[in-house]
């Protein structure tokens, strides 16, 4: 099947199989602020997932739900990350591949010798609260605190900013990650 687009003045050529698929091919869905909320909560039970997996299983097991979770959630199979996770430093602040990302949430990788786990910290709870979110067809951004709380109680918050975007088959996945400790003041 060949599609005439007048105004480009170009032919495109369709498989039949195409033209004929039951499903849709998705090229541009709206992302909606429920599927926002979602994904943030999915981010933070994947997290205390991680933490469980690793107390009961081990370090392995942990860093192998770890792999299934940034496959699913980030974006670095459609290219660039722009992720800067909360306790990072110099050189290596900013974690623009998967294997940064990993090294990041389970540590063990030898290219980044500072990592000692994030994911591996005790979570018990993860709660996002927003403080605003931005929609914009098919990206996203959101901004504010998520709160943390360890196996002995003690509280954290971060202050965090996702971006998201969907990809070919409509799944939200973020592209921007950024993360940091509370301003304390001097």
């Amino acid at each position: 099947m060949k599609i005439k687009y007048p105004l480009f003045g170009a032919v495109f050529a369709m498989s039949a199989s195409v033209a004929l698929a039951k499903e849709p091919v998705v090229v541009n869905q709206a992302i909606t602020e429920k599927e926002v909320l979602a994904a943030q909560q999915a981010w933070c039970n994947a997290l205390i997932n991680i933490n469980a997996t690793y107390e009961k299983d081990g370090k392995a097991a942990a860093k192998a739900l770890a792999e299934k979770v940034i496959d699913s959630a980030y974006a670095y199979q459609m290219g660039v990350v722009l992720f800067k996770p909360t306790l990072t430093v110099n050189p290596q602040t900013f974690r623009t591949t998967r294997a940064g990302a990993l090294a990041y949430f389970v540590g063990g990788d030898t290219a980044f010798p500072k990592d000692t786990g994030f994911a591996l910290k005790g979570w018990k709870k993860c709660e996002p609260v927003n403080t605003a979110l931005f929609l914009d067809g098919n990206s996203a951004i959101s901004m504010g605190k998520v709160h943390f709380v360890d196996k002995n109680g003690k509280a954290t918050t971060v202050d965090k900013t996702w971006g998201y975007i969907k990809d070919d088959a409509g799944n939200l996945r973020i592209n921007l990650h950024h993360s940091s400790l509370e301003y304390q003041g001097s």
